[in-house]
């Protein structure tokens, strides 16, 4: 079974700028797309960006221009850079295989001055 494991969270002030990695334990880049999610206190899930397997990017308008995702094929990660932070991205992100909806452990992003 696919594991992901979420680093690179932390506190940054309002502006700041954090970059989000997920590892896989299997490269499934090629058959299923990659999405980072996230959930605030009391707040439903948001998906926040989608990789797909073709490159295709996909984001909110909450996000959209502030946040990038990628991946290296060879080092079997997905990454988020998030930009332009500002304290509604406060929460915590998780990374998701969309195939066989596989979630990671999560990461928190605390935005605060």
């Amino acid at each position: 079974q696919v594991q992901l494991v979420e680093s690179g969270g932390g506190l940054v002030q309002p502006g700041g700028s954090l970059r989000l990695s997920c590892a896989t334990s299997t490269n499934i880049f090629g058959i299923s797309a990659m999405r980072w999610y996230r959930q605030a206190p009391g707040k439903q899930r948001e998906r926040v960006a989608t990789i797909t397997p073709g490159g295709n990017l996909n984001y909110p308008d909450s996000v959209r221009g502030r946040f990038t995702v990628s991946r290296d094929i060879a080092k079997k990660s997905v990454y988020l850079q998030m930009n332009n932070l500002k304290p509604e991205d406060t929460a915590v992100y998780y990374c998701n295989v969309e195939l066989y909806d596989i979630w990671g452990q999560g990461t928190q992003v605390t935005v605060s001055s």
